[in-house]
């Protein structure tokens, strides 16, 4: 019997429940047809929706999950404008979801369609409060990936079973569905940031955790490009540090720390040149200061903050409201290194201590006011789809 047999053999499973599935894209219009038909075979004769969450693709996917929205009212399309981001696209596709039950799984087709029927009886038939596609368990597999990237998911799936155990062989999957209850247990403690919404997941729940897994194989994307990244790995790492911390430690202030060491290097750089080119110390110490804010305030907005990004006019107003705030640091590392250099007679801890305290400074200031009036944008409309109902992103005329 094949899985989708198997599947529909289950009458009680296959009334039990909604399924939502969510699939975050960006740039992924040569698949999005032939997924939604793929996941339209397999789940026939379920109660299912599918909510394609697009962020503003430049190739316009959305375009095309609306086309095929008007022509099957179970096809969901929520553009997202001016902000990024996998983990936090699948969050605010799950806040307007209308499941008992939601599958989030990716659009190009790596991800196995043919055993969101086994996640879904997994969840059925058990207490289980998530259903994990596993690649490293049975006969899962990565497919043809090379050594190097195989060496970097083993280390990076060890690392992340320091921060929730032996619950899954799997930490790192993309491919997951789980309760709604669980959500909404666990949605105000979730970072939403990064690609791996999984582990944002199971680290975050105040309770034991019940978790099934299906093996499958990964496969090769036929389409467009990998997502893969220096900043992807970058937003792991920080991710990483705010579980291990508990949240003690921000992973925006860890990326906003990692921006000002580069910071400290331009720095260098320019005073090295201003020297060389004959610029007396002081005015090339304030060139390179000021290149070194510009350089820091424009690769925060890009990186640290690029959910919240300040674009158009509002970039002017953040570059003036970061220098100030970076100036309130510079007093503040001056002041407390001058005070520990008193106390402990010691160059570099009184410099470390100066360097601490300003960076702690420069990031909380620069948290709550230069991009705080866009993170609120972005809270207020993450609340404003909660309360939405589902039929308000069916286009006109299915509604109802």
């Amino acid at each position: 019997m094949d899985q989708k047999s198997a599947m529909l053999a289950d009458e009680e499973c296959s009334t039990s429940g909604r399924l939502s599935l969510v699939v975050p894209t960006y740039n992924e219009r040569a698949n999005i047809t032939g997924l939604v038909a793929a996941v339209s075979r397999v789940l026939e004769g379920l109660d299912w929706e599918i909510i394609v969450v697009d962020d503003d693709s430049p190739d316009r996917t959305f375009e095309e999950v609306r086309r095929m929205a008007v022509q099957d009212h179970r096809v969901r399309c929520l553009r997202r404008v001016g902000r990024r981001g996998l983990s936090s696209a699948v969050i605010e596709g799950a806040l307007a979801a209308s499941g008992e039950f939601i599958g989030v799984m990716d659009a190009d087709f790596q991800h196995d369609e043919r055993i969101l029927g086994v996640m879904y009886r997994k969840l059925c038939d058990t207490e289980a409060d998530v259903a994990v596609a596993t690649r490293y368990d049975g006969q899962g597999g990565v497919g043809d990936w090379n050594a190097g990237r195989q060496a970097m998911s083993r280390l990076a799936t060890w690392v992340s079973r320091l921060v929730v155990g032996g619950r899954t062989t799997d930490p790192m999957s993309g491919f997951f569905m789980f309760r709604r209850d669980l959500l909404d247990d666990v949605v105000y403690d979730l970072s939403a940031q990064g690609y791996k919404i999984l582990l944002d997941i199971l680290a975050s729940a105040r309770r034991p955790l019940r978790v099934e897994e299906v093996p499958f194989v990964f496969r090769v994307r036929t389409e467009g490009e990998s997502k893969i990244s220096a900043m992807v790995i970058a937003e792991y790492a920080t991710l990483m540090i705010e579980k291990l911390s508990h949240g003690f430690v921000p992973g925006r202030f860890v990326l906003f720390c990692m921006v000002g060491s580069l910071g400290i290097l331009v720095h260098m750089i320019v005073l090295w040149a201003s020297r060389a080119a004959g610029v007396g110390f002081e005015e090339g110490q304030l060139m390179a200061t000021f290149i070194a804010m510009l350089f820091n305030f424009g690769l925060n907005n890009e990186v640290t903050y690029r959910r919240w990004r300040l674009s158009g006019t509002a970039i002017y107003g953040g570059v003036v409201a970061f220098c100030a705030v970076c100036s309130i640091g510079a007093l503040a590392n001056v002041s407390v290194a001058e005070l520990a250099l008193t106390e402990l007679g010691s160059w570099p801890l009184a410099g470390l201590s100066g360097a601490l305290i300003g960076g702690v400074i420069n990031f909380s200031i620069a948290d709550n006011v230069v991009w705080q009036v866009a993170r609120r944008r972005g809270r207020a409309s993450s609340l404003q789809l909660q309360r939405m109902q589902p039929n308000a992103y069916r286009p006109e005329g299915l509604r109802g």
